[in-house]
């Protein structure tokens, strides 16, 4: 159970705190057998979600020392500074994790596309339902 203290580390840690003691004290994290806690990653401005990526501990750590968003690769088995090759770096706004602890979320002020694909998010025009025709206001104020 997650107690407002900890949840104000947290939250003080995102905002670029460089308290190492207090920012290697993941116990409110639940990471899965392989290491990796999925992190949403929305944007300050807009609340608009632009991708989901994992962090390990240490993705984790660097995240809250620099104050920009790093990853977990799957796929490559590496850490990735998000923006590190393209230059769309994501400021860290605040670093939350949900009730159960196994879901983090990071609410970013987004520099560029977070997409690989050059999109604004990752979820831009994909859709497993066809669209009613109405527009949440983000993105009505996005494309108007």
């Amino acid at each position: 159970m997650v107690d407002d203290h900890e949840r104000d580390m947290v939250e003080e840690q995102a905002d670029n705190s460089h308290d190492t003691a207090a920012a290697s004290d993941f116990s409110s994290v639940k990471f899965d057998s392989r290491g990796l806690v999925p992190c949403v990653v929305q944007e300050w401005t807009t609340g608009e979600v632009l991708m989901l990526a994992y962090m390990n501990e240490e993705s984790l750590r660097k995240t809250l020392e620099t104050g920009t968003t790093w990853f977990f690769s799957r796929s490559r088995d590496e850490l990735w500074n998000k923006g590190g090759t393209s230059g769309h770096f994501q400021k860290v706004r605040e670093l939350r994790f949900d009730c159960d602890g196994d879901t983090l979320l990071a609410i970013v002020e987004q520099t560029g596309a977070a997409c690989h694909t050059g999109d604004f998010t990752c979820f831009d025009g994909r859709w497993l339902s066809s669209p009613a025709g109405e527009q949440p206001p983000f993105l009505a104020r996005r494309e108007g």
